[in-house]
Protein backbone atom coordinates (compact mmCIF):
# COMPACT_ATOMS: atom_id res chain seq x y z
CA UNK A 1 0.00 0.00 0.00
CA UNK A 2 1.15 3.75 -0.87
CA UNK A 3 2.10 5.54 2.23
CA UNK A 4 0.80 8.74 1.98
CA UNK A 5 1.39 12.42 3.96
CA UNK A 6 -1.42 14.25 5.57
CA UNK A 7 0.30 17.66 5.10
CA UNK A 8 0.13 16.78 1.17
CA UNK A 9 -3.66 15.49 1.37
CA UNK A 10 -7.12 18.09 1.22
CA UNK A 11 -10.36 15.74 2.75
CA UNK A 12 -12.19 17.90 0.17
CA UNK A 13 -10.24 16.39 -2.98
CA UNK A 14 -11.70 12.25 -1.38
CA UNK A 15 -13.91 10.01 -2.93
CA UNK A 16 -15.39 9.98 0.76
CA UNK A 17 -16.06 13.30 0.72
CA UNK A 18 -18.11 13.69 -2.69
CA UNK A 19 -20.17 11.16 -1.65
CA UNK A 20 -21.05 12.95 1.94
CA UNK A 21 -21.49 15.98 0.28
CA UNK A 22 -24.77 13.95 -1.86
CA UNK A 23 -25.81 12.02 1.42
CA UNK A 24 -25.40 14.35 3.87
CA UNK A 25 -28.26 16.09 6.02
CA UNK A 26 -30.53 15.07 8.73
CA UNK A 27 -32.99 12.75 6.64
CA UNK A 28 -31.12 12.62 3.27
CA UNK A 29 -30.05 8.93 4.18
CA UNK A 30 -33.25 7.70 5.89
CA UNK A 31 -34.98 8.70 2.51
CA UNK A 32 -32.63 7.03 0.52
CA UNK A 33 -33.30 3.94 2.89
CA UNK A 34 -36.91 4.22 2.25
CA UNK A 35 -36.59 4.19 -1.51
CA UNK A 36 -34.87 1.68 -1.13
CA UNK A 37 -37.08 -0.72 1.12
CA UNK A 38 -40.43 0.26 -0.17
CA UNK A 39 -39.07 1.16 -4.02
CA UNK A 40 -41.73 3.75 -5.42
CA UNK A 41 -43.31 6.05 -2.42
CA UNK A 42 -45.22 8.49 -2.59
CA UNK A 43 -44.68 11.78 -0.49
CA UNK A 44 -47.31 11.80 2.28
CA UNK A 45 -46.28 7.65 2.83
CA UNK A 46 -42.50 8.86 2.98
CA UNK A 47 -43.75 11.84 5.33
CA UNK A 48 -45.78 9.30 7.69
CA UNK A 49 -42.86 6.67 7.43
CA UNK A 50 -40.26 9.00 8.79
CA UNK A 51 -42.57 11.02 11.09
CA UNK A 52 -40.28 13.52 12.79
CA UNK A 53 -40.01 15.38 9.68
CA UNK A 54 -41.57 18.76 8.57
CA UNK A 55 -43.39 19.30 4.83
CA UNK A 56 -40.78 21.75 4.29
CA UNK A 57 -38.00 19.55 5.45
CA UNK A 58 -38.82 16.52 3.29
CA UNK A 59 -39.36 18.63 0.50
CA UNK A 60 -35.93 20.36 0.50
CA UNK A 61 -34.02 16.65 0.70
CA UNK A 62 -35.83 15.46 -1.98
CA UNK A 63 -35.46 18.24 -4.12
CA UNK A 64 -31.70 17.92 -3.49
CA UNK A 65 -31.13 14.34 -4.14
CA UNK A 66 -33.02 14.83 -7.62
CA UNK A 67 -30.76 17.05 -8.27
CA UNK A 68 -28.11 15.20 -7.37
CA UNK A 69 -29.55 12.57 -9.47
CA UNK A 70 -30.14 10.01 -6.56
CA UNK A 71 -33.93 9.92 -6.90
CA UNK A 72 -36.27 10.08 -9.75
CA UNK A 73 -39.80 12.36 -8.90
CA UNK A 74 -42.65 11.44 -11.66
CA UNK A 75 -45.43 13.62 -11.73
CA UNK A 76 -48.53 12.33 -13.05
CA UNK A 77 -51.14 15.00 -14.08
CA UNK A 78 -54.25 14.09 -12.43
CA UNK A 79 -56.35 15.41 -9.60
CA UNK A 80 -55.72 15.41 -6.72
CA UNK A 81 -52.13 15.93 -7.53
CA UNK A 82 -49.80 12.43 -7.86
CA UNK A 83 -46.34 12.57 -7.02
CA UNK A 84 -44.24 9.44 -6.94
CA UNK A 85 -40.35 9.17 -5.72
CA UNK A 86 -37.88 6.26 -6.79
CA UNK A 87 -34.53 6.09 -7.23
CA UNK A 88 -32.51 6.48 -9.71
CA UNK A 89 -29.88 4.02 -10.77
CA UNK A 90 -27.27 6.52 -9.68
CA UNK A 91 -29.27 5.91 -6.18
CA UNK A 92 -29.36 2.53 -6.84
CA UNK A 93 -25.50 2.04 -6.38
CA UNK A 94 -25.81 3.49 -2.52
CA UNK A 95 -27.73 0.08 -2.00
CA UNK A 96 -24.53 -1.87 -1.10
CA UNK A 97 -23.56 1.31 1.52
CA UNK A 98 -26.77 1.41 2.92
CA UNK A 99 -27.33 -2.63 2.71
CA UNK A 100 -23.87 -2.53 4.84
CA UNK A 101 -25.03 0.49 7.80
CA UNK A 102 -28.46 -2.18 8.27
CA UNK A 103 -26.09 -5.63 8.71
CA UNK A 104 -23.86 -3.66 10.60
CA UNK A 105 -26.39 -1.96 13.18
CA UNK A 106 -28.58 -5.23 13.33
CA UNK A 107 -24.55 -6.87 14.45
CA UNK A 108 -23.97 -3.75 16.71
CA UNK A 109 -27.32 -3.11 18.16
CA UNK A 110 -27.06 -2.29 22.13
CA UNK A 111 -29.71 -3.76 24.30
CA UNK A 112 -32.22 -1.71 25.68
CA UNK A 113 -31.52 -0.99 29.10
Amino acid sequence: MEEHCISQERLGDTGFSYTLSLINGKYKMTILYTLMEFGVVRFNEMKRYIGDISYKTLSSALKELEADQLIHREEYPQIPPKVEYSLTERGKSLIPILDGMCEWGSQNRLSPR
